[in-house]
């Protein structure tokens, strides 16, 4: 299974793989902070799962950087979304420029604050 359950995690995480829950995940909230772009959708759905996806586009650098940039934010997410994360939400995290060199403490940073960012986002009355 890998990737697809943590053990510090009260809900299964897994990841996003197909181009669709890509594409609805654009569609929802997003906020970027620092060297991360992260978008949070509501599946609307009853199973107690949080999907991550991971993407960092050619303007990040050639696949070396991107591959980088893609395990540093894998990472960023398996220690954060287990306390930040809403189980029935899908979330993508989306690589910005200086994502491989910022450091360590920051990039984690970054990640916690776009998601508790989202999450008061979800929770603020409308108007």
């Amino acid at each position: 299974m890998g990737y697809a359950a943590y053990v510090s995690a009260d809900f299964p995480i897994e990841r996003l793989k197909k181009r669709p829950d890509f594409l609805a995940c654009a569609q929802a909230p997003a906020c970027a902070k620092g060297a991360v772009l992260v978008q949070a959708r509501d599946r609307a759905d009853d199973r107690p799962l949080v999907r991550a996806g991971f993407t960092a586009t050619k303007r990040i650098g050639g696949a070396v950087q991107r591959n980088r940039a893609k395990r540093r934010m894998r990472e960023a997410a398996r220690l954060l979304l287990p306390d930040h994360a809403r189980p029935g939400f899908d979330y993508v995290f989306i690589a910005r420029g200086g994502v491989t060199t910022r450091p360590w403490a920051r990039l984690l940073d970054d990640v916690k604050s776009a998601l508790i960012r989202l999450a008061a986002d979800r929770e603020a009355p409308p108007g």
